[in-house]
């Protein structure tokens, strides 16, 4: 059901891949304002075209990667390939090594409403953000960061082929994140051929860029309509994305707790007493003891605030008041919970407007959290659990999403490695290998 093509990547020259640690970026959903600022000092980093700087339009990225073009700032491979990315990582509080595995092709950008699609999400999206990758996609018709999709394969495989090309990288650098990365490329055209293979027969769940995504999904839509026939080989038909080993023991997807902020006249007695019907209300002596507390308690929560931590933990029989139109898996996951009782019931902003509430942001971090709300820079947060991979493919097989910014899959892929033209004469092999 997945038809993945292997792509002539865009990479920087020879003399700048040899400092490719200072050309890579953070997705654009995760940079911070300081991290842009200090990458922004040089030319050459990859921000430049996966955040351009905010006076910079999808034109003006074009023109600068024209300018990288011409000037060989990056140059195409001579030849087809799909590119192996492994991802080195621990996780705080534990020694152990993981190592996700996976590689990076082109896959056809089938949109999210047709019964046959080979991509199924677990997020909904925001209009605003969708309009800005599609810009940019229509501007540079190039791919410059991976999303990022996870296929399921019980007997991995691929995982040889995949180590095997792991013996001669291309890349390694240690990131952002203080992740390991490396990559490589496989050439062989029947190695390739067992790749396209394996995920024919496969549905790919979406991990993280669900914007990106979406973005080549409208675009192709869009060029479609434009063309009175179309052979569905064309480049704008297609999206680059990091393909992982679901089944593999190196996924790993953190909480994204909320912040609240913007009140007015806001009472903490008041808020608590509207949660009191739903919830037992347990205080903390210690913050930073929450989210052990909260581990594995169906319907618990903890809240911080400037000089008080709590654990709310939904009475069972509360969860029969749960009145929004979801399926049971829906009603029964902790964020619609959190989002229902404590954002809608409580906190008095309706499920229909907590997607663009400005009222409400998200941060991964549980140190940023107490942070925050010990300055005086958010009200209080809301301190979630994780979701596991068992709930999300649940979820995207019943065809629903799970509320907003329910997932953090870690490691992220880093942009700058290779950058993906679906541009008619760049996205043509040089000759018809098969594939």
């Amino acid at each position: 059901m997945a038809n993945i093509k292997p792509f002539r990547a865009w990479r920087y020259n020879r003399e700048l891949s040899k400092s490719i640690g200072n050309l890579t970026s953070p997705l654009f959903d995760v940079i911070s304002d300081q991290q842009r600022d200090a990458l922004y000092e040089n030319e050459y980093n990859s921000i430049h075209l996966s955040v351009p700087r905010n006076k910079i339009g999808p034109i003006d990225t074009l023109t600068l990667l024209d300018k990288w073009k011409s000037a060989g700032i990056i140059k195409q491979d001579d030849l087809p390939g799909i590119y192996i990315y492994y991802q080195h990582f621990s996780l705080p509080g534990s020694s152990k090594q993981f190592i996700r595995k996976g590689f990076i092709s082109f896959i056809e950008a089938t949109s999210w409403d047709d019964p046959n699609t080979q991509i199924l999400r677990h997020e909904s999206t925001m209009p605003h953000s969708v309009n800005d990758r599609i810009d940019v996609l229509s501007a540079t018709q190039m791919n410059v960061s991976p999303t990022h999709g996870l296929y399921f394969d019980e007997s991995f495989e691929l995982e040889q082929y995949m180590d095997e090309s792991m013996l001669s990288p291309i890349y390694e650098t240690e990131d952002y994140q203080g992740v390991k990365d490396v990559l490589s490329v496989i050439h062989d055209h029947d190695i390739i051929k067992k790749f396209i293979n394996k995920l024919s027969d496969a549905k790919v769940i979406l991990a993280d860029g669900h914007h990106r995504l979406e973005g080549s999904i409208v675009y192709r839509e869009q060029q479609q309509k434009k063309l009175e026939k179309t052979s569905g080989q064309e480049g704008f038909n297609y999206h680059m994305m990091y393909l992982t080993n679901g089944e593999a023991d190196d996924l790993r997807i953190l909480p994204t707790h909320r912040l609240i902020k913007g009140f007015e006249n806001f009472n903490r007695q008041e808020f608590l007493e509207k949660l009191a019907p739903y919830f037992t209300i347990t205080h903390l002596e210690n913050p930073n003891d929450v989210t052990e507390i909260i581990l594995g308690k169906q319907w618990a929560f903890g809240l911080l605030f400037d000089d008080e931590a709590l654990k709310v933990r939904l009475k069972p029989e509360a969860i029969e008041l749960l009145d929004w139109n979801f399926p049971t898996a829906i009603k029964h996951l902790d964020l619609t919970v959190m989002h229902y009782f404590i954002i809608e019931k409580a906190l008095g902003i309706p499920g229909k407007n907590q997607r663009n509430s400005d009222k409400i942001s998200f941060e991964r971090n549980f140190a940023n959290c107490l942070t925050k709300t010990l300055r005086g820079e958010a009200q209080f947060a809301i301190i979630t659990q994780d979701i596991s991979m068992e709930t999300v493919k649940e979820v995207c097989y019943s065809g629903h999403t799970l509320p907003q910014k329910s997932t953090y899959f870690y490691p992220k892929a880093i942009c700058g490695y290779l950058f993906g033209s679906i541009k008619d004469d760049e996205f043509e092999l040089p000759h018809n290998p098969g594939f």
